[in-house]
């Protein structure tokens, strides 16, 4: 996983709320074996109109969704996470994301930030007025700061995800820290039970 202790971008503006995981990422997208590629389905029903935000070119290159409540709710598919990294979203903001997909996005690279719903729509308010407002999330001390609003949001992560993104560590990088311990727990079984090769 990357590293990310701050992270600057522009945002995109998603004015719409309940966004579930089969609207991110449609069904028919899920037969695929690869991880890569899924940008080519993200909204994919949505891109459809050519007045989606994602069509639209003031917003092109924006690497910072901002979202209304309850973003990534529904089904589990992981898939809706690795849609928004492959079309470029580091960071999605919202007051409310699925417990799942929050889960998911922790685990692979993408940053849930939750601010409250008036915070989100000065944000929302500030990337329509002007798609080239940088905005700046601070892992380490939790805050997104625009320096043209003069405003700073504060958010909460817990400790062991500020790690994973500081440290750009996934799930693999978290077990072989503890490889020691993994190596004595493994001597220490009886050799008639089935043994991990470290």
């Amino acid at each position: 996983m990357q590293q990310m202790s701050e992270y600057r971008g522009r945002g995109v503006p998603l004015r719409v709320s309940d966004v579930d995981t089969d609207q991110i990422i449609p069904s028919e997208w899920l037969k695929r074996v690869e991880r890569a590629g899924f940008g080519k389905g993200l909204f994919s029903e949505w891109r459809d109109n050519p007045e989606f935000v994602l069509n639209d070119h003031r917003f092109s290159g924006g690497s910072i969704l901002i979202a209304l409540e309850n973003f990534g709710v529904g089904s589990s598919r992981e898939h809706a996470v690795w849609a928004l990294t492959d079309w470029g979203f580091r960071v999605v903001i919202s007051p409310r994301f699925g417990d799942i997909f929050r889960n998911n996005a922790t685990k692979n690279g993408l940053l849930p930030v939750v601010l409250e719903r008036d915070e989100v729509d000065r944000l929302l308010a500030a990337v329509d007025e002007d798609p080239d407002t940088e905005i700046l999330v601070d892992v380490v001390h939790g805050t997104v700061t625009v320096p043209t609003l003069d405003t700073v949001f504060c958010f909460d992560l817990p400790e062991g995800v500020r790690g994973r993104f500081v440290g750009g560590l996934d799930d693999i990088d978290l077990t072989l820290a503890k490889m020691d311990a993994i190596v004595v727990f493994e001597e220490r079984r009886p050799s008639w039970l089935p043994r991990a090769s470290v």
